[in-house]
């Protein structure tokens, strides 16, 4: 499933104090990247959508992988739908009785991008977009211009990484049967 990236042209453009007609033509491209690199560190797709996650109950519940949800449509063991008076979701876990795997349905993410979230994407397409050789120095003359090493490829600054922390699930279980 390819999901939209998490902020728009405008939104990049305006970060980066500029006109979006100032923006170089590989921008979209950018912003898809950005994104894609925010949601794997994050584990979380952020946009509104819905998804199914076959998962093993522990101690009566399983923890739904995508965050925030906003409903369960349907819960299955195998083939089987489970009445929804036999289940019940609080936050993030849908509790049911029984140890067997369940299918779960649900809808999930925000309305909107949170901000910092948003800030981290921005960051990071702007990094790209700013040094896209990926130079370490570069010297013309008299001048030289030194990139710090956060700005040299796709990938994230510790303080980004840090931003994100808070999304990602800390730890999983996995129970081996």
């Amino acid at each position: 499933m390819v999901l939209p990236p998490l902020a728009s042209l405008d939104q990049l453009a305006s970060w980066m104090q500029r006109d979006r007609v100032e923006l170089p033509a590989g921008a979209p491209v950018v912003l898809d990247v950005a994104s894609d690199v925010v949601r794997r560190e994050a584990r979380q797709n952020f946009t509104r959508g819905t998804s199914s996650a076959t998962l093993y109950p522990d101690r009566g519940a399983v923890v739904l992988p995508q965050r925030p949800v906003i409903s369960v449509q349907s819960v299955r063991r195998g083939a089987e739908l489970v009445p929804a008076d036999r289940w019940r979701l609080v936050r993030d876990r849908v509790h049911v009785l029984g140890d067997q795997a369940v299918h779960v349905t649900y809808t999930h993410g925000y309305a909107t991008v949170p901000g910092d979230v948003l800030a981290v994407v921005l960051t990071l397409a702007a990094r790209v977009l700013g040094n896209p050789r990926d130079l370490r120095q570069e010297s013309v003359g008299s001048v030289s211009v030194t990139y710090s090493a956060e700005t040299i490829g796709a990938s994230l600054a510790p303080a980004d990484r840090d931003l994100l922390a808070r999304y990602r699930r800390r730890v999983a279980v996995v129970k081996l049967r």
